[in-house]
């Protein structure tokens, strides 16, 4: 099990706007931040998408929290 506090952390990186969501665009950067420039937005969609558990297209706090914990 992750630990909650660190998970907000990371979700807070991502989250650049600070709107309480993650969006395919911040999660691509996030990753390109980490070194991971291979990153298509399509790709950061894709992984977004198989997260995202209400198919509003943002992942919240929740769904990462879940995510993490599967």
């Amino acid at each position: 099990m992750a630990d909650i506090e660190e998970a907000r952390k990371q979700f807070e990186r991502i989250d650049t706007n600070g709107d309480g969501f993650i969006t395919a665009a911040e999660f691509k950067t996030a990753l390109a931040q980490g070194g991971d420039w291979n990153v298509t937005e399509a790709v950061a969609e894709a992984v977004i998408k198989s997260r995202d558990l209400d198919g509003d297209k943002l992942l919240s706090f929740d769904e990462f929290w879940a995510h993490l914990n599967k």
